[in-house]
């Protein structure tokens, strides 16, 4: 057995040579060292699924160029989406969070893909479900998690959790539902008014495709030919209730009836990407709103008091998770196409995984905002101004 071992180790080794690879016996353990970054492919093209079109004569294209650094990218910061979330499950479990927490695992093509497909310097404007969108806004792990938890060191100092987080052209993180849209598309306006060639990305939920004051919105962004993109996410149930219950018509790309509509893949980073941009160069020229509906899906339930179970079921659940996960199908193709390596993608899991950590340690210690932060920042680049308390005795100081 050693000396067919021994033959085997040897073989290997003159195959090396000629390859470049170096490999080292131990004992019985042939071990391979890491490929180098000539040894990987550079770029790779993948077909994409089809999008349906509403009042569009052509759509975005059916193919998608995927580079390694594009494909390594987009695979971190949705592992970094994926665990961040898994531990502000594990928090809000162990009381370390407390109130309204909407996680967002399932859905992280949609966040990737969208800013992939937008600018930085363009705007975006969300629902509750927000942290992913926080995080590929421009904002870190520690800053969301310490906001989770409450803490100063937290994005908007720890006085907005879960739903109130914001960064530099991103609007939140808002808890009505359906009121980011008319916000949203204010902030197009303003990007049309100021002639600067930016958009506003403004996105709700099927739960709240209903709403009335939605629509109210489509008519003036048409009107004024307002340069947004509406997108809906569809992750199949508002709260508890399936989109088949709640609505009359679940083609949600069609709602905005004059506005040209895309429904597609969003389970598919690179399909979300395409689209995105497609829709980003239709408001650029001028051409006023489109809107997309992304077909997704959420693992936890809809905020953290749901379960999650009580109106589908673990097998439902288990079957997109093994057919249609975002992450996994990225990580098949780049494996399959030669774009990674096996340990490549662990290190990333390694690193992504000691971040969250950290993270979870500094929402943890880090220290609460005093009681006189209470009113700050109620208005930007304004001298300090007293605010009155819950009674008219009671003086509050608010600084810019």
């Amino acid at each position: 057995m050693r000396k067919m071992l021994s033959l085997i180790s040897s073989a290997l080794r003159l195959s090396a040579g000629r390859t470049g690879a170096e490999l080292v016996n131990e004992g019985s353990r042939v071990v391979v060292s890491a490929r180098t970054y000539a040894d990987f492919t550079p770029q790779a093209t993948f077909d994409i699924k089809k999008c349906d079109l509403h009042k569009l004569e052509d759509g975005p294209p059916l193919q998608a160029v995927l580079t390694r650094e594009e494909g390594l990218k987009y695979y971190r910061t949705m592992q970094v989406m994926r665990r961040m979330e898994l531990k502000a499950d594990q928090l809000y479990k162990q009381k370390i969070i407390r109130g309204f927490c909407h996680l967002y695992d399932g859905q992280e093509a949609c966040a990737v893909g969208i800013e992939a497909g937008i600018n930085l310097t363009d705007h975006l404007i969300t629902a509750y479900r927000a942290h992913g969108y926080t995080l590929t806004r421009g904002g870190t792990v520690r800053e969301i998690m310490a906001e989770l938890t409450g803490r100063r060191g937290g994005i908007a100092k720890g006085k907005g959790g879960s739903m109130h987080m914001y960064t530099k052209n991103f609007y939140g993180g808002n808890g009505i539902v359906g009121a980011q849209v008319p916000l949203g598309a204010g902030v197009a306006l303003a990007c049309k008014y100021q002639g600067k060639n930016e958009l506003c990305v403004c996105l709700y939920g099927d739960g709240a495709a209903n709403q009335g004051q939605i629509f109210e919105t489509y008519n003036m962004a048409s009107l004024w030919k307002l340069p947004c993109i509406f997108i809906c996410e569809n992750n199949k149930y508002g709260m508890g209730t399936s989109v088949e219950r709640a609505a009359a018509s679940t083609d949600y790309y069609k709602r905005g009836d004059f506005i040209p509509g895309l429904r597609v893949d969003g389970m598919d980073v690179l399909c979300v990407r395409e689209a995105t941009k497609f829709a980003a160069e239709h408001c650029r020229s001028g051409k006023g709103p489109i809107l997309m509906e992304l077909q997704t899906y959420r693992y936890h339930g809809h905020s953290m008091s749901d379960p999650g179970v009580s109106y589908r079921t673990r097998e439902e659940i288990q079957e997109v998770r093994s057919k249609s996960d975002p992450i996994s199908m990225l990580k098949d193709r780049m494996l399959n196409n030669n774009m990674a390596s096996v340990e490549e993608l662990k290190e990333i899991d390694v690193e992504v995984r000691k971040e969250i950590e950290d993270a979870a340690q500094f929402a943890t210690t880090d220290p609460e905002p005093p009681l006189e932060d209470l009113c700050n920042h109620i208005f930007c680049n304004e001298p300090p101004m007293e605010v009155r308390g819950t009674n008219p005795w009671t003086k509050l100081k608010s600084v810019s």
